[in-house]
């Protein structure tokens, strides 16, 4: 019988800074070696479609007061550092854009634009004063073009608000509710944010609990 290439059963390419990655829980997880991260390898990917379906049962109602509590840190956080002169962009958007709408009820001005429902190449070509991230940069399936893209995106003295859960080794995976979604297929660590203020061109980065504030000067 022949066997598998050794490589190929030992380890996986980190999807963000291409170092290998090891088994970290069953065969669905792999963690990097380098920065961290924990990963879904590109055979568990989920297909486009299947992935529209599962955003398409998020009940993100932009009048749901428990999800707008839910997602107020970005909101804050944007209140408190940025002026309502600046252009914003919502990326990720989602099916209900509630960040957009809390933000413009606030006086601020928005693009959207999302790979499935507000799929407009046109905003991906201007410069933002800030980027709102929520609950998305887990959905990345390639991180280092996302998070580069994202910091093109900004002028210098901008801001990137991202809100995700981070990794941390008093969790236990096996019993982690935020692993269980098919769409979530890259987790991040404290370490792996610093991996991607040091590497992609963010000056600094903050962790607030779930918020994450990367800056670049």
């Amino acid at each position: 019988m022949q066997q598998k290439p050794l490589h190929k059963i030992l380890f996986r390419y980190c999807p963000l800074c291409h170092d290998a990655g090891v088994p970290f829980y069953k065969n669905t997880f792999f963690q990097c070696l380098n920065c961290g991260g924990i990963f879904r390898p590109e055979e568990h990917l989920p297909h486009p479609g299947k992935e529209k379906a599962r955003y398409e049962q998020h009940n993100n109602d932009v009048d749901d007061s428990a999800y707008r509590s839910f997602v107020s840190p970005i909101f804050d956080a944007v209140k408190e550092h940025c002026s309502r002169s600046g252009k914003g962009l919502d990326f990720g958007a989602g099916t209900g854009p509630v960040i957009s709408r809390m933000l413009k009820e606030a006086g601020y001005s928005l693009e959207q634009y999302d790979p499935f429902f507000f799929n407009n190449p046109r905003v991906l070509q201007a410069a933002y004063d800030y980027i709102v991230c929520c609950e998305v940069m887990e959905h990345f399936h390639n991180p280092d073009d996302e998070f580069a893209l994202l910091e093109r995106l900004l002028k210098p003295g901008g801001r990137l608000f991202c809100m995700t859960d981070l990794y941390r080794d008093d969790i236990d995976f096996r019993h982690w509710q935020y692993k269980n979604d098919l769409t979530h297929v890259f987790i991040y660590r404290k370490k792996t944010v610093q991996w991607i203020r040091d590497n992609i061109g963010f000056s600094s980065a903050e962790i607030h609990k779930r918020l994450i504030t990367f800056h670049k000067l």
